[in-house]
C-alpha cells in the first residue's frame, strides 16, 4: 500500500472542487460520481496537469504540491501513469512502435514489454495500426504504452466512455487485474457504477466537487445516505460465492454461498472451486417468512434480518438480510415490512431473481 494524501480547492465560475482525502492506495479505487462532479479535474490535479489549485498532493512520501512552500512538482517528474478516454495513441506507428516508443522513453525498468503484452493479449496486434483496432482494443494498447512509462500510480479517467457494453466487457477484466499483477495502485474514474463493481474494492464518492465518501465498494452500495449519487435504481449488495459445478443439461452454473445453493445462467469459462463476486440489487429480492414451494424462482436463500432503513418520503425500506457473514439487500414496502413484522433479528427467506455474470466475477441482476 502507498499513502496518497490530496488537500486541494480550485475554484472556477461558481463551481468549486475541494478534495480532502488521506488513504492508503492499493489495487484499484474508484472514483466515483455524477457527470460535472468534479472526478476528471481531480485527476488532473494529480496529475500535474492543472496548476491552478491550491493545497496540498502527496504520494508515497513525496510532496508533488504544497502551496503554502511554494512547491509544484511538474507533471513529467510525478511517475504517474495517465490513461485518457480517447487512448491518444501515435496513428503512424503500429501497436509495437507505440510500445516501443514509451520503452525508450522510460529508459527501462522494473515493468518490461514482453510482460504487458502477455498480461494485456497484445500479440496478435503488434503490427496493426491504431486504425485497424476495435476501441477496447485501442484502450489495452493504450494501457499497455502508459505502463511502459513506469509509473508508480495509474490515472484512468473514463477509458470505457466511448465503447458499447460488449467492448466494455473485453476490456474490464484488463483493467481489474493489471494493477495487481504489476503492483500500481490506480484511480478510476467513472459515473457507471457497473464498472466500479467489477474494478474496485474501494470507492471514493465524489459530488458537487466535494467527498462525500471514503470506503469498502460494499459497504458504499449499502449506504441509503449514498443511493442519491450511487443510484437508489441500482443500490445493493455485492456478495461471494464459489463455483461448484456446471450442470450441461440445465446450462447452468451452481454456486455455494455460505453454504446455501446457487444456479445463475452457465458461463463455461468458470470452473469448480473459482471464487466469484455476484451483484445483486435490492429491487431484485423478495422476502418471505416461509420457504416458498411451487414458485419458479430457484434462487432462494435463508437468511436473518439484520436491519431495516423506512423511507418516510417514499413507500420503501431497504432491508439488510445476513446470510452468513455476508448481507443481501432488498427493497420492499414499508407496507411489507409492518405486514411481515420485518425486525431485526426475524429469520426470512430471501428470493432472488434470474442473474448473470461474466467469467472474471461480476455477477449482474
Amino acid at each position: 500500500m502507498t499513502q496518497f494524501v490530496c488537500d486541494a480547492r480550485l475554484s472556477f465560475g461558481d463551481f468549486t472542487l475541494h478534495s480532502a482525502i488521506d488513504m492508503a492506495l492499493s489495487g484499484t479505487t474508484a472514483l466515483f460520481g455524477p457527470s460535472g462532479g468534479g472526478k476528471s479535474t481531480f485527476l488532473r490535479i494529480i496529475a500535474g496537469l492543472e496548476t491552478r489549485a491550491t493545497g496540498h498532493v502527496g504520494f508515497g512520501g513525496e510532496v508533488w504540491v504544497d502551496s503554502a512552500s511554494g512547491i509544484f512538482i511538474p507533471a513529467h517528474r510525478r511517475s504517474v501513469g495517465f490513461v485518457f478516454q480517447d487512448g491518444r495513441l501515435f496513428a503512424h506507428l503500429t501497436v509495437d512502435g507505440n510500445l516501443r516508443y514509451a520503452e525508450r522513453r522510460s529508459d527501462g525498468g522494473a515493468i518490461g514489454r514482453d510482460a504487458v503484452v502477455e498480461a494485456l493479449d497484445l500479440g496478435p496486434l503488434l503490427s496493426r495500426r491504431p486504425d485497424t483496432l476495435s476501441g477496447g482494443e485501442r484502450q489495452r494498447v493504450a494501457l499497455g504504452r502508459t505502463l511502459l512509462t513506469q509509473p508508480r500510480l495509474l490515472l484512468l479517467d473514463e477509458p470505457l466512455s466511448a465503447l458499447d457494453m460488449v467492448r466494455k466487457a473485453d476490456i474490464l477484466p484488463y483493467l481489474r487485474d493489471v494493477p495487481k499483477i504489476f503492483d500500481i495502485p490506480a484511480l478510476y474514474v467513472s459515473h457507471a457504477i457497473e464498472e466500479v463493481v467489477q474494478l474496485a474494492d474501494t470507492m471514493i464518492v465524489l459530488a458537487d466537487g466535494h467527498v462525500r465518501a471514503i470506503g469498502p465498494t460494499t459497504e458504499m452500495l449499502e449506504r441509503v445516505d449514498l443511493q442519491t449519487i450511487t443510484g437508489r435504481f441500482e443500490a445493493g449488495a455485492l456478495l461471494q460465492a464459489v463455483v461448484t459445478a456446471q450442470d450441461d443439461a440445465y446450462r447452468l452454473t451452481r454456486l455455494d454461498l455460505e453454504g446455501q445453493a446457487l444456479a445463475m445462467p452457465m458461463l463455461p469459462a468458470l470452473r469448480p472451486g473459482d471464487a466469484v463476486r455476484l451483484r445483486v440489487r435490492a429491487r431484485d429480492v423478495s422476502l418471505a417468512l416461509e420457504r416458498p414451494t411451487g414458485i419458479s424462482t430457484r434462487n432462494l436463500l435463508n437468511g436473518i434480518v439484520d436491519d431495516v432503513a423506512a423511507e418516510a418520503e417514499t413507500a420503501f425500506a431497504e432491508v439488510a438480510v445476513a446470510i452468513g457473514g455476508q448481507r443481501l439487500r432488498a427493497r420492499v414496502t414499508r407496507e411489507a415490512v409492518d405486514m411481515l413484522e420485518l425486525v431485526p433479528g426475524k429469520a426470512v427467506c430471501t428470493l432472488i431473481k434470474s442473474a448473470s455474470f461474466d467469467r472474471r466475477g461480476l455477477i449482474r441482476a
